[in-house]
């Protein structure tokens, strides 16, 4: 049994056995570490490798210039000296080590242990960190920074083997720095889960002997300045206390006094500032130097207002050595200052008219002359924590709003960086999978890192560049924290064994630019996203514990926001791919005009723009681009279905006012019947169709609340036609008009969406003057054109889709149409295949004479029979044979099947079997019947 703080505890054999003696043995023979060996330990076992440790036994350096009197001895030895005494009579071995791996103190339970250890060991002096004694609980306690447990086989040492040790990191509490190690030694069958809850209050009571030590130091400080003798006012000039201000109580005056007074101590000089106030007075902050009787410096901060002097000095109490410990408990229970006057932990304040000093508990307070009243008073070092603290507090508020700005994976993590630089760290370098800059999940998080920012103060230090694979060792930083998930400190990185072995020609060249590190795991929502390596190299001094939480907490904000944009980087690329998938693959083979197109999506999201080339009879060709509402998969998907519906109706050759007719209705349609669509989610669309003759050059062209098009003569003159706007789609009940222009050979016709041209930060007409004189080039070719317009006239971050569509116009030769006017009369049917295949012979395309002249006869026929008015036979020459045949019935003929009986109404079947395709398209005046013979 032993006893701690009065209650016996029980002590048994430990669990587990003998620690893990075989993967010991496989690792020391060469092996990998098995999955079974803790963490801690296993990277503990690599780094004792890296630094060629043998298990065998080593010499443990010995320090002779050790400081008996640090703070950290005098805070430790009461409470050794009560272990000792709970420990009475047990092989319990309690010592405490400086920040260095020193061991200071040593106590044992039973006397005899002592004589068991060499009598040099004996002595404060002994350095057992890491690099010099394998892992051991003060050398694994220092590199973690955190509450180690090693056991057994786990002890690199032979020696240590059948040992166990707890050992934890004691702090400043003001700093959070590292002063010390407590660590229980132990035989292994004394091993008990209690001794973490025992060390553990060992520890936090010698963190509050130090804090109370330095207390004492503030208060000697204040004693010194109470018994200073008061110097003679100047002028009008009085001192006065913080709230003689009669500052309100929801002021930031307050808070700005108390900042500069807390500046003005941690300057550790002479010094003066002018504050100015909400209320336009203007206050002098003057610093001045003390020290104690015990050689304590430290500085008063006094506050000097012009004006009259106060009915009333300040008082403060005689008992100077009572001022308690604000730290140790609510202030306000020991009749301290107000929460909103504290300014930092060791600081003092004072109050104003008729204030005491900090926990004064006198009756008979001591008037001070007015010239004397005091603000602040502390030492320098005190004054930086506060400071340190505050700008901390001050950079997570600025991360909170510049990290995240946008849903892009590598300017997150460029801000991420920029944020911490050089507030926190001089360099930066951060390492993401390439999937998650993908927007995927890495299926190895570890083993796929990509250099995706570095950025520091100098450019030159030698990182490996952005874009680079980087491949870390298991004994690393940087992936020790991606292994354990947790923040991983080196505040020496020449002596980090893992660091400089994995690449020790560019870790030499690093070394001369940076020499401290904190490698922090990027983690959002279980998902590992990358690691991020904080170095510093400009500041001397190393990282600490506090700016190891602080460079997690910035990692965790920025690993959020890096997983809100990988979601959304993978949302957007899958309704990018759909909406891709929906665009026209590819360009119909066709000689009326010479295409070129661009899609570009928005930076922010994928929108529902398209185009579309359309071949027609008659060689004619459809030019349509149209712009669904909105963004997201929804008008992706509803883009493709009104794409579709447009290329249907264009193909049932209706004209361009009649096609958007049909979509307006449809649209309208779609948002009636989606039962979810609300108010705010009516789905609408834009949509410009024009139709190009090559045989008589004109354009066909309607549109609906879309942009009017570009079209540029040959001539190099850029002009916008003057169409009829239209109402968009799916409002209906409104008419859509068609205008008709002409187009002569070499023209190009430039269809866009309003994405190219309307942009918030831009005035419209300033864009078309710009897109005007980027189209007046007519030698361009269409892709030189498109891509001439995307440069200069498109916004550098679109937050619109952009759909662009150029096509330069060509006319079919003359020579390639013939054509024949007739009357209804059935006897020249004969005379009109007699031209036809006169005409056929002179084009050299005898082999399609026969089919030809079939097609020809029954077209013909039919017209004479079912139509009406004057007949017109055109022939065209183009890539194949088409034989047209107009007159003014707008009667529609029918392809049907005759019975055997019949004797006729097969006329059009035949047409059907030897034409490649055949329809109808109608006129103003009557319709036209064509067929496309193959050549």
């Amino acid at each position: 049994m032993v006893r701690f703080n009065g209650a016996p505890r029980a002590t048994g054999p430990a669990a587990g056995g003998t620690g893990p003696v075989r993967s010991r043995e496989r690792f020391l023979e060469g092996g990998p570490v098995e999955a079974g060996v803790r963490t801690s330990i296993s990277t503990s076992w690599q780094r004792c490798r890296t630094l060629g440790l043998s298990p065998d036994g080593f010499d443990l350096p010995f320090r002779d210039d050790v400081d008996t009197e640090a703070r950290i001895i005098r805070a430790a030895v009461p409470v050794l000296d009560r272990l000792q005494y709970e420990f009475a009579g047990s092989q319990m071995n309690i010592c405490v080590a400086d920040a260095s791996g020193t061991v200071l103190l040593r106590r044992f339970g039973e006397a005899s242990l002592a004589r068991s250890l060499p009598a040099i060991q004996r002595l404060p002096g002994f350095v057992f960190a890491e690099q010099f004694a394998g892992t051991n609980g003060i050398g694994l306690a220092l590199a973690e920074r955190r509450l180690i447990r090693v056991y057994g086989a786990e002890h690199f040492a032979e020696r240590s083997q059948g040992s166990a040790c707890r050992a934890l990191p004691v702090r400043d509490p003001l700093s959070g720095r590292i002063e010390g190690v407590l660590c229980l030694g132990y035989p292994r069958s004394f091993d008990d889960p209690a001794l973490a809850t025992v060390i553990g209050q060992a520890a936090r009571a010698i963190e509050r002997r130090l804090l109370r030590h330095s207390s004492a130091r503030e208060r000697a400080l204040l004693r010194v300045y109470l018994e200073a003798e008061a110097q003679a006012a100047v002028g009008r000039e009085h001192t006065i206390g913080l709230d003689e201000l009669a500052l309100g109580p929801h002021s930031g005056d307050r808070a700005i006094l108390m900042e500069k007074a807390t500046e003005l101590i941690s300057c550790a000089q002479r010094a003066a500032v002018y504050v100015p106030l909400s209320d336009g007075r203007c206050v002098t902050l003057l610093s001045r130097p003390m020290t104690s009787a015990t050689g304590v410096e430290g500085l008063a901060v006094e506050a000097v207002l012009p004006g009259p002097a106060p009915r009333d000095p300040l008082t403060v109490s005689r008992r100077i050595d009572e001022v308690p410990d604000r730290l140790a408990g609510p202030a306000a229970s020991r009749g301290g200052p107000p929460a909103d006057a504290v300014a930092a932990p060791g600081l003092i304040v004072t109050g104003g008219r008729g204030g005491t000093a900090v926990g004064a508990e006198d009756d008979h307070p001591v008037p001070v002359p007015p010239s004397r009243q005091l603000l602040l008073v502390g030492e320098p070092q005190v004054g930086q924590y506060a400071l340190a603290a505050r700008r901390r507090l001050e950079l997570l508020s600025e991360a909170s709003t510049r990290i995240g700005t946008t849903l892009d994976v590598r300017r997150t993590a460029q801000e991420l960086a920029q944020t911490a630089v050089p507030q926190l760290a001089d360099y930066v370098t951060i390492d993401l999978p390439e999937a998650v800059l993908r927007g995927e999940e890495s299926a190895d998080p570890h083993g796929d890192l990509r250099r995706t920012v570095v950025h520091g103060i100098r450019d030159d230090c030698p990182f490996h560049p952005v874009g680079k694979q980087v491949d870390y060792g298991p004994t690393t930083p940087q992936l020790r924290s991606l292994t354990s998930g947790e923040a991983v400190l080196e505040p020496d990185l020449k002596i980090a064994a893992g660091w400089l072995a994995h690449d020790p020609e560019h870790s030499g060249e690093l070394l001369a630019h940076v020499h401290s590190l904190i490698a922090v795991p990027l983690v959002a929502r279980g998902v590992v996203l990358g690691v991020a390596a904080f170095y510093r190299g400009q500041d001397p001094a190393p990282f600490g514990d506090d700016d190891r939480s602080l460079a997690q907490e910035l990692a965790s904000r920025a690993a959020l926001s890096i997983d809100n944009a990988r979601r959304y980087t993978h949302e957007r690329s899958m309704v990018l791919a759909l909406q891709r998938s929906l665009l026209p693959r590819g360009l119909p083979d066709q000689d009326t005009v010479e295409v070129a197109h661009r899609y570009l999506p928005a930076e922010s999201d994928v929108g529902g723009d398209w185009y579309d080339v359309i071949p027609l009879s008659g060689t004619r060709i459809g030019l349509m681009v149209g712009d669904v509402v909105g963004h997201g998969m929804l008008s992706a998907a509803t883009m493709g279905r009104l794409r579709t519906a447009a290329r249907s109706f264009a193909e049932l050759d209706f004209p361009p006012d009649e096609v958007l007719t049909h979509l307006d209705n449809l649209v309208g349609r779609l948002d009636r019947e989606d039962p979810t669509t609300d108010a705010a989610d009516i789905i609408g669309a834009t949509c410009l169709y024009a139709v190009y003759d090559p045989t008589t050059q004109r354009c066909t062209m309607a549109r609906a609340g879309h942009p009017p098009p570009a079209l540029v003569r040959p001539d190099g003159t850029v002009s916008f036609p003057e169409l009829p706007a239209g109402p968009p789609l799916g409002l209906g009940g409104l008419p859509f008009e068609a205008v008709e222009v002409d187009l002569p050979e070499g023209s190009q016709l430039v269809l866009y969406t309003d994405g190219l041209i309307e942009d918030r930060d831009r005035d419209v007409d300033r864009v078309l003057d710009q897109l005007r004189g980027a189209l007046a080039h007519p030698e361009r070719t269409p892709e030189e054109t498109c891509q001439v317009v995307l440069n200069s006239v498109a916004p550098a971050h679109p937050g619109d889709d952009i759909a662009l569509l150029v096509a330069r116009t060509h006319a079919l030769d003359p020579d390639r149409i013939a054509s024949w006017d007739l009357q209804p009369d059935p006897a020249l049917v004969s005379d009109v295949r007699a031209r036809a295949m006169r005409q056929l012979a002179d084009w050299g395309l005898d082999e399609a004479a026969f089919a030809a002249e079939l097609m020809l006869s029954e077209l013909v026929t039919n017209a004479i029979r079912h139509g009406s008015g004057p007949i017109r036979v055109r022939l065209l020459h183009d890539r194949n044979l088409i034989c047209e045949v107009s007159d003014t019935s707008n009667t529609a003929p029918h392809l049907r099947r005759a019975a055997s009986t019949e004797e006729g109404g097969r006329g059009l079947f035949l047409v059907a079997q030897l034409a490649q395709s055949w329809g109808t398209r109608y006129l103003p005046q009557g319709k036209v019947i064509w067929a496309e013979c193959g050549i």
